[in-house]
């Protein structure tokens, strides 16, 4: 039985990642513009960090499950050619 190696395909554009990236570039963008003034109260402050780690933390998670499931779908064509 021959062993064959699977190389990854990096020409494709990964347009999820990308996406991500610039959703993540947004909610930086956005909390700057939401940063609150002096004259406002002291609680907007933390909870504008909050949300924005938050989201940003939740686009990883996405992200991650994202490769996850394409490394098992190369695992399983891999496999399939194997038989």
């Amino acid at each position: 039985m021959g062993h064959e190696t699977v190389k990854p395909d990096y020409s494709r554009t990964d347009w999820k990642g990308l996406g991500y990236l610039v959703s993540i570039s947004s909610v930086f963008l956005l909390g700057v513009i939401a940063w609150p003034g002096p004259d406002e109260p002291s609680w907007h402050m933390p909870v504008l960090i909050l949300g924005m780690a938050t989201s940003v933390v939740g686009m990883g998670f996405r992200y991650k499950a994202h490769l996850d499931q394409k490394r098992e779908l190369r695992r399983t064509k891999a496999e399939a050619k194997r038989r």
